[in-house]
Protein backbone atom coordinates (compact mmCIF):
# COMPACT_ATOMS: atom_id res chain seq x y z
CA UNK A 1 0.00 0.00 0.00
CA UNK A 2 1.40 3.60 -0.54
CA UNK A 3 1.64 6.36 1.46
CA UNK A 4 1.77 9.93 1.04
CA UNK A 5 5.45 11.21 -0.43
CA UNK A 6 7.25 13.73 1.92
CA UNK A 7 10.93 14.25 0.57
CA UNK A 8 13.74 15.33 2.18
CA UNK A 9 14.95 18.48 3.09
CA UNK A 10 18.04 18.66 1.01
CA UNK A 11 20.58 21.36 -0.26
CA UNK A 12 20.60 21.40 -3.83
CA UNK A 13 24.01 22.54 -4.86
CA UNK A 14 24.50 20.42 -8.68
CA UNK A 15 23.32 21.47 -11.88
CA UNK A 16 19.69 21.76 -11.46
CA UNK A 17 17.49 21.73 -10.21
CA UNK A 18 18.03 24.59 -7.65
CA UNK A 19 16.15 25.13 -4.05
CA UNK A 20 12.57 26.76 -5.40
CA UNK A 21 12.07 29.45 -3.25
CA UNK A 22 9.04 29.86 -0.37
CA UNK A 23 7.46 32.26 -1.96
CA UNK A 24 7.50 30.65 -5.47
CA UNK A 25 6.29 26.88 -3.50
CA UNK A 26 3.37 29.32 -2.08
CA UNK A 27 2.43 29.98 -5.56
CA UNK A 28 2.41 26.64 -6.79
CA UNK A 29 0.04 25.72 -4.43
CA UNK A 30 -3.30 28.77 -4.62
CA UNK A 31 -6.29 27.40 -6.70
CA UNK A 32 -6.25 26.30 -9.69
CA UNK A 33 -8.45 28.15 -12.68
CA UNK A 34 -9.03 27.16 -16.36
CA UNK A 35 -6.44 27.59 -19.02
CA UNK A 36 -9.28 29.96 -20.43
CA UNK A 37 -10.16 31.92 -17.21
CA UNK A 38 -10.05 35.36 -17.84
CA UNK A 39 -8.11 35.94 -15.17
CA UNK A 40 -5.51 33.16 -16.00
CA UNK A 41 -5.41 35.05 -19.67
CA UNK A 42 -4.23 38.58 -17.78
CA UNK A 43 -1.89 36.51 -15.99
CA UNK A 44 -0.23 34.96 -19.41
CA UNK A 45 0.21 38.67 -20.72
CA UNK A 46 1.98 39.34 -17.50
CA UNK A 47 4.31 36.34 -17.79
CA UNK A 48 5.18 37.50 -20.96
CA UNK A 49 6.13 41.20 -20.06
CA UNK A 50 8.25 39.34 -17.16
CA UNK A 51 9.84 37.05 -19.72
CA UNK A 52 10.23 40.28 -21.86
CA UNK A 53 11.94 41.64 -18.86
CA UNK A 54 14.41 38.66 -18.01
CA UNK A 55 15.52 38.00 -21.78
CA UNK A 56 16.01 41.66 -22.68
CA UNK A 57 14.16 41.72 -25.26
CA UNK A 58 10.90 43.25 -26.97
CA UNK A 59 9.78 40.08 -28.88
CA UNK A 60 6.01 39.67 -28.59
CA UNK A 61 6.50 35.73 -29.08
CA UNK A 62 8.18 35.52 -25.65
CA UNK A 63 5.95 33.21 -23.30
CA UNK A 64 6.42 29.73 -21.62
CA UNK A 65 6.53 25.94 -23.10
CA UNK A 66 5.06 23.75 -21.20
CA UNK A 67 8.03 21.41 -21.18
CA UNK A 68 11.39 21.58 -19.65
CA UNK A 69 14.36 23.10 -21.40
CA UNK A 70 14.71 20.18 -23.82
CA UNK A 71 11.31 20.80 -25.10
CA UNK A 72 12.25 24.50 -25.51
CA UNK A 73 15.35 23.49 -27.30
CA UNK A 74 13.40 21.36 -29.46
CA UNK A 75 10.65 24.31 -30.04
CA UNK A 76 13.37 26.15 -31.29
CA UNK A 77 14.66 24.04 -33.75
CA UNK A 78 11.38 22.20 -35.20
CA UNK A 79 9.70 25.66 -35.92
CA UNK A 80 13.00 27.07 -37.51
CA UNK A 81 15.11 24.27 -39.50
CA UNK A 82 13.27 22.86 -42.71
CA UNK A 83 15.08 19.19 -44.45
CA UNK A 84 17.99 20.15 -46.18
CA UNK A 85 18.56 23.44 -44.49
CA UNK A 86 22.28 23.51 -43.56
CA UNK A 87 23.20 24.40 -39.84
CA UNK A 88 26.47 25.14 -37.39
CA UNK A 89 26.38 23.20 -33.88
CA UNK A 90 28.72 24.38 -32.40
CA UNK A 91 29.90 21.99 -29.90
CA UNK A 92 31.52 21.76 -27.19
CA UNK A 93 29.32 19.88 -24.51
CA UNK A 94 26.55 17.79 -23.72
CA UNK A 95 24.12 20.13 -24.96
CA UNK A 96 25.65 20.67 -28.01
CA UNK A 97 25.51 17.42 -29.00
CA UNK A 98 21.96 17.40 -28.49
CA UNK A 99 21.33 20.51 -30.73
CA UNK A 100 23.03 18.38 -33.48
CA UNK A 101 20.65 15.52 -32.97
CA UNK A 102 17.79 18.34 -32.99
CA UNK A 103 19.50 19.04 -36.59
CA UNK A 104 19.05 15.66 -37.69
CA UNK A 105 15.79 14.74 -36.94
CA UNK A 106 14.35 17.67 -38.70
CA UNK A 107 16.17 16.47 -41.82
CA UNK A 108 18.49 19.41 -41.89
CA UNK A 109 22.28 19.11 -42.07
CA UNK A 110 24.25 19.55 -39.18
CA UNK A 111 27.73 21.35 -39.38
CA UNK A 112 29.96 20.98 -36.51
CA UNK A 113 32.26 23.62 -34.99
CA UNK A 114 33.74 21.52 -31.79
CA UNK A 115 35.63 22.70 -29.25
CA UNK A 116 36.94 20.56 -26.01
CA UNK A 117 34.94 19.91 -23.01
CA UNK A 118 35.85 22.70 -20.81
CA UNK A 119 36.58 25.22 -23.13
CA UNK A 120 34.73 27.95 -24.75
CA UNK A 121 32.91 28.09 -28.46
CA UNK A 122 36.01 29.73 -30.50
CA UNK A 123 34.65 32.44 -32.41
CA UNK A 124 37.65 31.90 -35.48
CA UNK A 125 36.45 28.48 -36.33
CA UNK A 126 32.90 29.63 -36.46
CA UNK A 127 34.04 32.52 -38.64
CA UNK A 128 36.52 29.91 -40.97
CA UNK A 129 33.37 27.23 -41.02
CA UNK A 130 30.87 30.25 -42.40
CA UNK A 131 33.95 31.06 -45.11
CA UNK A 132 33.58 27.13 -45.75
CA UNK A 133 30.14 26.41 -45.84
CA UNK A 134 27.49 28.16 -48.31
CA UNK A 135 24.60 28.74 -47.54
CA UNK A 136 24.22 28.39 -44.20
CA UNK A 137 20.98 29.09 -42.71
CA UNK A 138 21.53 29.40 -39.04
CA UNK A 139 24.05 29.28 -36.27
CA UNK A 140 23.27 27.41 -32.82
CA UNK A 141 25.30 26.79 -29.69
CA UNK A 142 24.94 26.83 -26.07
CA UNK A 143 25.51 29.86 -23.79
CA UNK A 144 26.10 28.42 -20.86
CA UNK A 145 27.21 24.86 -21.35
CA UNK A 146 26.14 23.08 -17.61
CA UNK A 147 27.92 20.04 -18.54
CA UNK A 148 31.03 21.91 -18.35
CA UNK A 149 30.80 25.03 -16.05
CA UNK A 150 31.92 27.15 -19.14
CA UNK A 151 30.41 30.25 -20.63
CA UNK A 152 30.85 31.07 -24.25
CA UNK A 153 30.61 35.00 -26.17
CA UNK A 154 27.27 34.50 -27.30
CA UNK A 155 27.75 38.45 -28.70
CA UNK A 156 30.71 37.77 -30.59
CA UNK A 157 29.14 34.55 -32.13
CA UNK A 158 26.06 36.28 -32.62
CA UNK A 159 27.83 39.43 -34.30
CA UNK A 160 29.72 36.62 -36.64
CA UNK A 161 26.61 34.87 -37.49
CA UNK A 162 24.54 38.01 -38.60
CA UNK A 163 27.40 38.88 -40.55
CA UNK A 164 26.57 36.24 -42.58
CA UNK A 165 23.13 36.28 -42.48
CA UNK A 166 22.37 33.87 -40.64
CA UNK A 167 19.42 33.26 -37.63
CA UNK A 168 21.12 32.37 -33.92
CA UNK A 169 19.73 29.63 -31.92
CA UNK A 170 20.82 30.19 -28.55
CA UNK A 171 20.38 27.60 -25.50
CA UNK A 172 20.60 29.97 -22.11
CA UNK A 173 19.32 27.13 -19.78
CA UNK A 174 21.51 28.03 -16.91
CA UNK A 175 22.19 31.74 -18.30
CA UNK A 176 18.80 32.90 -17.55
CA UNK A 177 18.87 35.29 -14.83
CA UNK A 178 22.47 34.04 -13.50
CA UNK A 179 24.60 35.95 -16.30
CA UNK A 180 23.95 39.04 -18.74
CA UNK A 181 21.73 37.97 -21.66
CA UNK A 182 21.00 40.56 -24.02
CA UNK A 183 18.68 39.26 -26.57
CA UNK A 184 17.85 42.13 -28.76
CA UNK A 185 21.11 43.71 -28.43
CA UNK A 186 23.09 40.59 -29.50
CA UNK A 187 20.35 40.33 -31.76
CA UNK A 188 19.57 36.19 -31.21
CA UNK A 189 16.37 35.05 -32.86
CA UNK A 190 15.48 32.12 -30.83
CA UNK A 191 16.67 31.32 -27.36
CA UNK A 192 15.11 28.87 -24.82
CA UNK A 193 16.05 28.39 -20.91
CA UNK A 194 14.56 26.33 -18.13
CA UNK A 195 12.61 27.40 -15.22
CA UNK A 196 14.47 25.05 -12.46
CA UNK A 197 18.11 26.65 -12.45
CA UNK A 198 18.57 31.03 -11.81
CA UNK A 199 15.07 31.44 -11.57
CA UNK A 200 14.81 29.01 -8.66
CA UNK A 201 11.49 27.93 -9.76
CA UNK A 202 10.13 24.20 -10.52
CA UNK A 203 10.96 21.85 -13.24
CA UNK A 204 9.03 21.26 -16.11
CA UNK A 205 8.93 25.22 -17.79
CA UNK A 206 10.68 26.30 -20.99
CA UNK A 207 11.08 29.99 -21.42
CA UNK A 208 11.85 30.67 -25.05
CA UNK A 209 11.49 33.94 -27.39
CA UNK A 210 11.44 34.31 -31.09
CA UNK A 211 12.51 37.85 -32.92
CA UNK A 212 10.68 39.35 -36.13
CA UNK A 213 12.97 37.52 -37.93
CA UNK A 214 12.79 34.46 -36.69
CA UNK A 215 8.61 34.70 -36.61
CA UNK A 216 9.02 35.30 -40.55
CA UNK A 217 10.96 32.28 -40.92
CA UNK A 218 8.24 30.27 -39.40
CA UNK A 219 5.65 32.13 -40.78
CA UNK A 220 6.98 31.80 -45.15
CA UNK A 221 8.37 28.04 -44.09
CA UNK A 222 8.15 25.74 -46.96
CA UNK A 223 7.26 22.50 -45.09
CA UNK A 224 5.11 21.57 -42.32
CA UNK A 225 5.79 21.77 -39.06
CA UNK A 226 7.19 18.53 -37.42
CA UNK A 227 5.78 18.74 -34.44
CA UNK A 228 1.88 19.58 -33.67
CA UNK A 229 2.64 20.00 -29.77
CA UNK A 230 5.42 22.84 -30.68
CA UNK A 231 4.38 24.30 -33.54
CA UNK A 232 4.64 27.66 -32.75
CA UNK A 233 1.95 28.96 -35.37
CA UNK A 234 -0.48 26.84 -33.61
CA UNK A 235 0.88 28.21 -30.09
CA UNK A 236 0.89 31.80 -31.41
CA UNK A 237 -2.78 31.58 -31.04
CA UNK A 238 -3.18 30.55 -27.37
CA UNK A 239 -0.30 33.07 -25.94
CA UNK A 240 -1.18 36.31 -28.35
CA UNK A 241 -3.37 39.36 -27.38
CA UNK A 242 -6.71 40.04 -26.37
CA UNK A 243 -9.18 38.11 -24.08
CA UNK A 244 -10.24 35.81 -26.66
CA UNK A 245 -7.68 32.67 -27.09
CA UNK A 246 -7.73 29.88 -29.18
CA UNK A 247 -7.53 26.31 -27.68
CA UNK A 248 -3.98 24.59 -27.85
CA UNK A 249 -3.46 22.18 -24.91
CA UNK A 250 -4.24 22.54 -21.40
CA UNK A 251 -1.20 24.93 -20.01
CA UNK A 252 0.27 24.01 -16.89
CA UNK A 253 -2.09 26.05 -14.53
CA UNK A 254 0.53 25.92 -11.26
CA UNK A 255 3.11 25.95 -12.77
CA UNK A 256 2.80 29.28 -14.64
CA UNK A 257 1.63 30.62 -10.99
CA UNK A 258 5.05 29.65 -9.57
CA UNK A 259 7.29 30.80 -12.57
CA UNK A 260 5.06 34.21 -12.19
CA UNK A 261 5.93 34.40 -8.85
CA UNK A 262 9.79 33.35 -9.69
CA UNK A 263 10.03 36.48 -12.04
CA UNK A 264 8.01 38.42 -10.05
CA UNK A 265 10.61 38.06 -7.38
CA UNK A 266 13.45 38.53 -10.38
CA UNK A 267 12.42 41.61 -11.54
CA UNK A 268 12.29 42.46 -7.38
CA UNK A 269 15.68 41.91 -7.60
CA UNK A 270 16.80 43.71 -10.47
CA UNK A 271 18.50 42.03 -13.44
CA UNK A 272 21.85 43.23 -12.73
CA UNK A 273 21.44 42.35 -9.07
CA UNK A 274 21.04 39.01 -9.82
CA UNK A 275 23.88 38.67 -12.17
CA UNK A 276 26.15 40.57 -9.43
CA UNK A 277 24.89 38.11 -6.70
CA UNK A 278 25.82 35.27 -8.83
CA UNK A 279 29.62 36.41 -9.67
CA UNK A 280 30.08 37.52 -5.97
CA UNK A 281 29.23 34.05 -4.43
CA UNK A 282 31.20 32.29 -7.45
CA UNK A 283 34.28 34.02 -5.65
CA UNK A 284 33.52 33.35 -2.10
CA UNK A 285 32.71 29.75 -3.45
CA UNK A 286 36.44 29.50 -4.98
CA UNK A 287 37.45 31.06 -1.78
CA UNK A 288 36.27 28.27 0.23
CA UNK A 289 37.57 25.53 -2.18
CA UNK A 290 41.00 27.11 -2.42
CA UNK A 291 40.90 26.54 1.72
CA UNK A 292 40.10 23.17 1.70
CA UNK A 293 42.78 22.43 -1.20
CA UNK A 294 40.38 22.25 -4.39
CA UNK A 295 40.57 24.16 -7.31
CA UNK A 296 38.08 25.09 -10.25
CA UNK A 297 38.55 23.31 -13.62
CA UNK A 298 37.59 26.69 -15.78
CA UNK A 299 40.06 28.48 -16.57
CA UNK A 300 38.68 32.69 -14.90
CA UNK A 301 38.05 34.11 -18.26
CA UNK A 302 35.35 31.39 -19.46
CA UNK A 303 34.21 30.48 -16.20
CA UNK A 304 30.48 30.40 -15.41
CA UNK A 305 29.53 31.49 -11.91
CA UNK A 306 26.38 29.53 -11.18
CA UNK A 307 27.79 26.42 -12.43
CA UNK A 308 31.01 25.29 -11.15
CA UNK A 309 33.59 22.86 -12.23
CA UNK A 310 36.08 21.45 -9.40
CA UNK A 311 38.49 19.18 -10.15
CA UNK A 312 38.38 16.05 -8.39
CA UNK A 313 41.65 15.47 -6.17
CA UNK A 314 43.58 12.45 -7.17
CA UNK A 315 42.38 9.08 -5.73
CA UNK A 316 39.28 10.07 -4.49
CA UNK A 317 36.38 7.90 -5.29
CA UNK A 318 33.83 10.45 -7.21
CA UNK A 319 30.59 8.72 -6.51
CA UNK A 320 31.47 7.72 -2.90
CA UNK A 321 32.35 11.28 -1.81
CA UNK A 322 28.83 12.72 -3.36
CA UNK A 323 26.73 9.45 -2.07
CA UNK A 324 28.05 10.62 1.31
CA UNK A 325 27.27 14.07 1.10
CA UNK A 326 23.59 13.12 0.03
CA UNK A 327 23.46 10.76 2.56
CA UNK A 328 25.04 12.38 5.62
CA UNK A 329 24.75 16.42 5.05
CA UNK A 330 21.55 16.45 2.62
CA UNK A 331 23.92 18.38 0.19
CA UNK A 332 23.75 17.04 -3.52
CA UNK A 333 26.30 18.22 -5.95
CA UNK A 334 26.53 16.82 -9.53
CA UNK A 335 29.16 14.67 -11.23
CA UNK A 336 30.80 15.03 -14.40
CA UNK A 337 29.45 13.89 -17.62
CA UNK A 338 31.42 12.29 -21.32
CA UNK A 339 34.90 13.28 -20.93
CA UNK A 340 34.56 14.49 -17.69
CA UNK A 341 33.35 11.91 -15.77
CA UNK A 342 34.94 11.34 -12.68
CA UNK A 343 37.54 14.03 -13.36
CA UNK A 344 35.26 16.90 -11.67
CA UNK A 345 32.28 17.88 -9.59
CA UNK A 346 29.78 20.46 -11.09
CA UNK A 347 29.06 22.90 -7.66
CA UNK A 348 25.56 25.05 -8.59
CA UNK A 349 25.31 28.39 -7.05
CA UNK A 350 21.80 29.21 -8.64
CA UNK A 351 18.94 31.18 -8.01
CA UNK A 352 17.36 30.83 -4.50
CA UNK A 353 20.45 28.36 -3.43
CA UNK A 354 23.60 30.75 -4.59
CA UNK A 355 23.81 32.52 -0.66
CA UNK A 356 26.97 32.53 1.52
CA UNK A 357 25.31 30.39 4.06
CA UNK A 358 24.84 27.51 1.03
CA UNK A 359 28.18 27.82 0.15
CA UNK A 360 29.64 27.94 4.02
CA UNK A 361 27.67 24.79 4.36
CA UNK A 362 28.48 23.28 1.15
CA UNK A 363 32.50 23.55 2.05
CA UNK A 364 32.50 22.53 5.17
CA UNK A 365 30.58 19.00 4.54
CA UNK A 366 33.18 18.42 1.48
CA UNK A 367 35.95 19.25 3.92
CA UNK A 368 35.03 16.50 6.47
CA UNK A 369 34.15 13.69 3.77
CA UNK A 370 37.62 14.04 2.18
CA UNK A 371 38.64 13.90 5.55
CA UNK A 372 37.01 11.07 6.77
CA UNK A 373 37.65 9.00 3.37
Amino acid sequence: MSNTFYPPERLLMGPGPSNVSPRVLSALGRPTIGHLDIAFIALMDDIRSLLQYAFNTHNDLSLPISGPGSAGMEACFVNLVEPGDKVIICKNGVFGQRMQENVERCGGNPILVEDDWGQAVDPEKLETALKTHNDVKIVAFVHAETSTGVLSDAKVICDIAKSYGCLTIVDAVTSLGGSPLYIDDWHIDACYSGTQKCLSCVPGISPVTFSKEAVNQIKTRSSKIQSWFLDMTLIMSYWGEGEKRAYHHTAPVNSLYALHESLVILKEEALENAWQRHDANHDLLKNALNKIGLTLAVPEDIRLPQLNAVNIPNGVDDESIRKTLLGEHNIEIGAGLGTLAGKIWRIGLMGYSSNPQNIARCATALDAVLNQN
